[in-house]
């Protein structure tokens, strides 16, 4: 008979809370944008697979492996937005962890014109934002099917006022930029394309209108993630 391999299921169980913790993260960012009518962005529901109901009436059931990427949504110009969450205790993270549905959902939304990234995140310190036609190219662009913390450095997100800055530097399209209620809420500003180099955003995001959606407040500190 096998032993179990409590070390195994230790380190599991952890990294599925850090997974938990990190998306969160990512829904406050979410309510943050929406507060400042420039994104709607929603989690994708679990699917839950009912097994029947007990004499209280109590339905039993399981969530069932996860299908579409987490988070979906629409910008205030009028684009969609998708983004697959994925968190890891290494120093790297394998392109295997979008599964093959995930993959096909964020080929389709590409396709049609949406924004679609992979968040990820490094021990819940360092979080970054990896542009979907990156992250499907790690092959061909770094040589290997994984990104290690230097390869996704260009990616990092920053952090103000307890809030990771999801959309910073996400383009924008077209010139009219104000909300449907006819608000200045969707701010950009125009950056050049040195601007964009120095930003990280180069080779990835052509010069436009982008989102500048910092806050004043101090960085988020490590003992302060309480979201």
């Amino acid at each position: 008979m096998a032993v179990p391999d409590l070390k195994k299921q230790i380190t599991g169980k952890r990294s599925k809370a850090s997974g938990e913790m990190f998306e969160r993260w990512l829904s406050h960012a979410c309510e943050f944008y929406l507060s400042k009518g420039l994104a709607h962005i929603e989690k994708t529901p679990e699917p839950f697979h009912i097994t029947g109901k007990d004499s209280s009436g109590t339905v039993r059931g399981f969530y069932e492996k996860k299908g579409q990427p987490d988070y979906k949504g629409i910008l205030c110009d009028g684009t969609g937005i998708m983004f697959e969450a994925k968190h890891t205790d290494s120093d790297r993270i394998s392109q295997s962890v979008v599964t093959d549905t995930q993959w096909r959902s964020l080929d389709v939304y590409e396709r049609f014109g949406a924004h679609c990234f992979v968040m990820v995140s490094l021990g819940l310190e360092r979080f970054y934002r990896v542009p979907w036609n990156v992250w499907k190219r790690m092959k061909e662009l770094f040589g290997h099917k994984y990104m290690n913390e230097q390869e996704l450095l260009p990616y990092r997100l920053q952090e103000k006022q307890q809030t990771i800055l999801i959309l910073e530097g996400v383009e924008l399209t077209g010139e009219d930029t104000k909300s449907g209620t006819g608000r200045e809420d969707c701010k950009t500003e125009k950056r050049s394309a040195e601007e964009n180099e120095h930003a990280g955003l180069t080779g990835h995001f052509s010069s436009g209108r982008l989102f500048d959606c910092k806050q004043p407040g101090n960085d988020r500190q490590d003992e302060n993630r309480g979201l």
